[in-house]
């Protein structure tokens, strides 16, 4: 989104036109007293610094500083909600200035991007937003700073988010597809990418890309073999997901999995239903002649490794889970003890195995724009170069995993992204050049619905409940073994 520079409304009064003073040296307050703004500033922070990804700063905060109940909901409501309307935040807060945004002290910008967040999204009362905002940032960026966060704090209190909307957003009709971006906080080449994939710039793309703002559910899978999706709900206290045989989905706000019973035992794990879904389908194309090598080509973290291993364990086929990282290598290990999976550390693009597999799943490393509600920070990081890095890769891998198939066998291949560059253009141009056959994947999709016209899926937030999953399936083509 680009800062508005005209029109804007009054600006914070203070010395030196509402700029802070040089930040000064020397002792800082203690942190005030308030562990779920101080959690939610310290995980913002480390996004910003270190690149640190929140879904996974933020538990490990949680539970190195002991925080629960009320005071972690609402650290993981700030936390989230902040960095995923980081954007639009950035624009409301720019026009409260008469200095570009990037003027601006990083501390202090943090602070008034969750001081911001709870005035404009929460039932936080103003008093209080402002009030432990200048607080949390006084004790980190020093006393100077006090009066022009409040200042700051203060304009923006004085619009709501839809009349700051009605302020800055693009008129819908000359600009529907900005209008709809800066509505649900996303950056206009995400949005652009959304309306190309869904064939719309109207009331879909707005319904897409405010499920893609929501914050979601938790999705459980079922260990195949070990434990079923009914006895899983039962013990979780969840729903049967509504496609995935395996899924269950948990009430939002359900906290931190890590050592609840299932998952420490290993007879459930945290899976997008999405997910899921495309790894079944791998195992559903029918294949021609033998069904007992499956590969994974790029396996890590090892979600879709250990579901295929059990389905794999049920049918008496094996599974080799390639993956680069020998870090992310060590997790699949780690996820599918036990089943019939053998881990390779290697690129997946050269990865010396013998081939002649029966299946091959490619789960290619990709934007991710389909997980976004998942990842926060994710929106404001990604940048539309780097999808043209990113297909050149997908298309070097999906070459490789139909090098490794033999001939009647099946690769599917998945993206979690709607944008067409990753999906229908990686597929259609490898397949040409591989003359491989595309497979109606719809077939392996039961039960679910508004798949479109194929041959290829497209998962929807507004339409499944799923991340944006993109899956393709194509059969190598050839003589078929014995």
């Amino acid at each position: 989104m680009n800062q508005r520079e005209g029109n804007r409304e009054r600006r914070p009064s203070r010395p030196g036109h509402g700029r802070p003073g040089p930040r000064k040296e020397g002792p800082r307050k203690p942190s005030p007293e308030d562990p779920a703004r101080r959690v939610a500033l310290d995980v913002l922070r480390a996004v910003r610094e270190r690149d640190a990804y929140a879904n996974l700063a933020l538990p490990e905060m949680l539970r190195n500083r002991r925080i629960t109940g009320r005071d972690a909901a609402l650290a993981t409501e700030l936390t989230y909600g902040t960095a995923r309307a980081q954007g639009l935040l950035d624009e409301i807060i720019a026009a409260c200035l008469d200095r570009p945004l990037a003027k601006v002290d990083a501390l202090v910008l943090d602070g008034l991007r969750l001081g911001a967040y709870q005035l404009l999204r929460t039932r936080i009362p103003q008093h209080a937003a402002v009030t432990s905002t200048v607080d949390l940032v006084r004790a980190d960026a020093g006393s100077h700073v006090a009066g022009f966060v409040n200042a700051v704090l203060r304009t923006v209190s004085e619009k709501d988010e839809e009349a700051w909307l009605d302020h800055l957003a693009p008129d819908a009709e000359k600009d529907p597809i900005g209008n709809a971006a800066m509505r649900t906080s996303h950056p206009r080449w995400v949005a652009r990418s959304f309306a190309e994939a869904l064939g719309d710039k109207g009331p879909e793309l707005q319904a897409a890309l405010e499920a893609d703002d929501a914050r979601p559910s938790v999705h459980l899978i079922a260990r195949p073999g070990e434990i079923t999706a009914d006895e899983l709900a039962a013990i979780t206290g969840g729903d049967v997901a509504p496609y995935s045989p395996y899924g269950v989905h948990l009430p939002t706000g359900s906290g931190d999995l890590a050592e609840s019973e299932p998952i420490r035992q290993h007879l459930a794990a945290v899976q997008d239903e999405g997910s899921q879904l495309c790894a079944i389908a791998a195992t559903k194309a029918p294949v021609q002649g033998s069904d007992e090598r499956w590969l994974d080509l790029c396996a890590g973290p090892g979600g879709k490794a250990a579901l295929l291993g059990a389905l794999a364990g049920l049918s008496g086929a094996t599974v080799d889970a390639v993956e680069l990282a020998p870090h992310r290598a060590r997790l699949i290990e780690r996820v599918t003890e036990g089943l019939p999976v053998t881990v390779h550390v290697a690129d997946g693009r050269e990865s010396g195995l013998d081939g002649g597999y029966d299946r091959v799943l490619l789960d290619a490393p990709c934007s991710g724009l389909g997980a976004l509600r998942r990842r926060p920070e994710a929106r404001w990081r990604r940048q539309p170069s780097d999808v043209a890095d990113l297909t050149k890769l997908q298309g070097q891998l999906l070459a490789a995993a139909l090098d490794l198939t033999r001939p009647g066998g099946v690769v599917t291949y998945v993206v979690c992204s709607p944008h067409l560059g990753e999906t229908e253009g990686v597929v259609s141009e490898t397949a040409r050049r591989a003359g491989a056959e595309t497979l109606d994947a719809r077939e392996f999709f039961p039960g679910v619905p508004l798949l479109g016209a194929g041959p290829y899926v497209q998962l929807w937030p507004h339409r499944h409940g799923t991340d944006a999953m993109f899956c393709a399936v194509l059969r190598k083509p050839g003589e078929t073994a014995a």
